[in-house]
C-alpha cells in the first residue's frame, strides 16, 4: 500500500517530495480527498486515510477501490482520542486535514454537528500534532467562503477579514482562527509546520454529495430530466479539483524543504482559478450542456436560505510566494468534469476509472509543465 514509485510519477512533480513519504489524509472518503489519495498513490507515498463511511451512493472512494490501496481506517475527526492515537501510529512526513462538514444548507440544519467537525476537529488535529516529535509538514484546508463576505467585485486576500453569515462559512473562519492561534502559540519552535489552504466551489469528476450545482447536474442530466437551479445568478469562482490539490500538494511540499518559504508568511494561503472562471451557474450549467445535451430550469425561491451571490478570490500570494497559477481555464475544467462522468456511466469497474482518473491528472499535469508552473517541472 504506497510506498513505491506511482504511474504518474515519470512526469517529475512536486520534486518527487512525497516518495516513500508516509501521508496522513483526514476525508479521505469524500470527493476531493479520494481525488488526493489518487494522485498521492501515484507520487509513491505511503497513504493513512481517516475518515467517516463515505457519505453518499455511489463515492468517487468506492469507484476508484481506495480502500485495498492505501490504510485505510473509520474514524470520526470529533474524537480527539481517535485522532491522537491514529497520527501517532502513522508517524507521517505529511498531513492533509480536509475532513469536514462541507455543504452550507446542510449547516443550517446541523449548525451544532458542523461546528464540532469543522472547528472542533481541526484542533483535534493540531493537538495531535502537537506531540509528533518529527518533522512533518500539515496543511489544513479550509473554503474561500471564511471570508466576510461583502460583496465585492473584486477578489479577496488572505489578509481580509474572516466572518460568515451561515453556520458552515462562519464555522471555517473560525478553524482558520484557530489554527493562526495554534500555529503562533505552539507551533513557532516545533518540527511540524502548519499552513492553512482556502479553496472552494470545485468541481470534476467523482462529486455524488446533494445540493452541489454539478451533481445535481449530472443526476438530472442521467434521468432525462431538466436541471433545477435555484440561484443561477450567483457568481462563483468555478475551479477543477485538480487545481487547488496542486496547490495544497506544492504547499506541503515546500513546507517541508530544506529552505522553505519565509514562516510568517506560510499562516494561509488562496488557490483559485484565473479571472474567465469567475462565471455565475447558469453560465456554469450551459457549459455542462456543451458536452452533455439537456435543460434547465429557474427554480428561484426568495425565501430560502441565505447564499452569497458574488465570491472571488485573490491568489497573489500564492503565486509570489509557491510560483504557483491554475492550469486548466473554465471550459477546460468543465469539459473534463463532463466527460469523466460520461465515461463512468459506461465504465464503471475500479480498473477503468483509476485509469480515467489518472488519466485527467496526468492531463492536468502536462497542462501545468507547459505553462513552466514550478511544480511540474522536472
Amino acid at each position: 500500500m504506497g510506498g513505491k514509485p506511482g504511474a504518474l510519477e515519470s512526469l517529475v512533480m512536486f520534486a518527487k517530495a512525497f516518495r516513500n513519504k508516509t501521508v496522513w489524509l483526514s476525508g479521505h472518503t469524500g470527493f476531493k480527498g479520494a481525488w488526493l489519495a489518487q494522485w498521492l498513490l501515484g507520487l509513491g507515498a505511503t497513504v493513512h486515510g481517516f475518515a467517516l463511511k463515505p457519505a453518499t451512493t455511489p463515492a468517487l472512494f468506492n469507484q476508484l477501490g481506495l480502500a485495498k490501496k492505501l490504510r485505510h481506517q473509520i474514524a470520526d475527526i470529533r474524537d480527539p482520542a481517535a485522532v491522537r492515537e491514529s497520527v501517532k501510529k502513522s508517524q507521517p512526513d505529511f498531513v492533509f486535514h480536509l475532513a469536514a462538514q462541507p455543504l452550507v444548507r446542510l449547516s443550517y440544519e446541523q449548525p451544532v454537528e458542523t461546528y464540532d467537525t469543522n472547528v472542533m476537529g481541526t484542533v483535534h488535529v493540531m493537538e495531535a500534532l502537537r506531540h509528533l516529535k518529527k518533522p512533518c509538514a500539515a496543511v489544513f484546508v479550509t473554503t474561500d467562503k471564511c471570508y466576510e463576505n461583502r460583496e465585492w467585485l473584486h477578489g479577496y486576500r488572505e489578509e481580509d477579514p474572516l466572518g460568515g453569515h451561515d453556520p458552515y462559512s462562519s464555522s471555517k473562519a473560525a478553524a482558520e482562527i484557530a489554527i493562526a492561534a495554534w500555529r503562533r502559540s505552539f507551533f513557532a519552535h516545533h518540527p511540524v509546520r502548519l499552513a492553512s489552504a482556502r479553496a472552494g466551489n470545485v468541481i470534476g469528476g467523482g462529486d455524488w454529495a446533494r445540493d452541489r450545482i454539478v451533481p445535481d447536474c449530472i443526476r438530472a442530466l442521467q434521468r432525462k430530466n431538466p436541471i433545477a437551479v435555484r440561484n443561477p445568478e450567483a457568481t462563483r469562482p468555478w475551479q477543477h479539483v485538480l487545481e487547488p490539490l496542486s496547490g495544497y500538494l506544492w504547499l506541503a511540499a515546500r513546507l517541508r524543504q530544506t529552505s522553505p518559504i519565509q514562516l510568517q508568511h506560510a499562516s494561509a494561503f488562496n488557490f483559485g482559478p484565473g479571472h474567465d472562471a469567475n462565471r455565475t451557474v447558469a453560465d456554469l450549467v450551459v457549459e455542462i450542456l456543451k458536452h452533455w445535451p439537456g435543460r434547465w430550469k429557474n427554480t428561484s425561491n426568495p425565501r430560502a436560505v441565505h447564499e452569497a451571490r458574488l465570491l472571488q478570490l485573490a491568489t497573489d500570494k500564492a503565486h509570489a510566494l509557491l510560483g504557483w497559477s491554475p492550469a486548466w481555464n473554465f471550459s477546460q475544467a468543465v469539459e473534463s468534469t463532463v466527460q469523466w462522468y460520461r465515461h463512468t456511466e459506461t465504465e464503471s469497474a475500479p480498473a477503468a476509472i483509476q485509469q480515467l482518473t489518472n488519466s485527467q491528472i496526468a492531463a492536468y499535469s502536462e497542462a501545468a509543465r507547459q505553462r513552466e508552473i514550478p511544480w511540474a517541472r522536472s
